[in-house]
């Protein structure tokens, strides 16, 4: 299957770090990019084509969900997993509408965004059990 290239965007550096940190823990996934916003996140899609994005919600200049529905109006096959921390029923639904394949909350273990990002890449779509009654409301 190849490795699986994935973009970070998050507006905290200690996140993307963090989050890189977990990520390339795994031989299969290569972290290509990191954006600080929104905007970012659009112009490094452009430049590095990346198979995952984790993107943040909320975030200046550019907000995750108006970036995830830029981006996958160009690149309608990237995947993209919102990791946020609002347990918001509108963040959730809105993000799934701009196209996001997955919703999942911060606090979540590192197993399971690397499980999330296999799965989203295989095609799935995934949210957080713990949201799971939110998009339903």
């Amino acid at each position: 299957m190849g490795q699986i290239r994935i973009l970070i965007a998050d507006d905290n550096a200690s996140v993307r770090a963090s989050t890189r940190l977990i990520l390339e823990q795994e031989k299969d996934f290569v972290v290509i990019a990191e954006a600080a916003d929104g905007e970012e996140a659009v112009r490094l899609t452009d430049i590095s084509k990346p198979n995952v994005i984790i993107m943040d919600v909320a975030m200046p200049n550019q907000d995750g969900i108006e970036a995830t529905r830029q981006i996958k109006a160009s690149y309608p096959s990237t995947n993209i997993i919102v990791l946020s921390v609002y347990n918001d029923s509108e963040f959730i639904r809105s993000s799934l509408e701009a196209g996001a394949s997955g919703y999942l909350l911060k606090y979540i273990r590192g197993r399971e965004l690397v499980e999330a990002i296999r799965a989203v890449h295989a095609g799935e779509s995934i949210v957080s059990t713990a949201l799971a009654y939110n998009v339903q409301d």
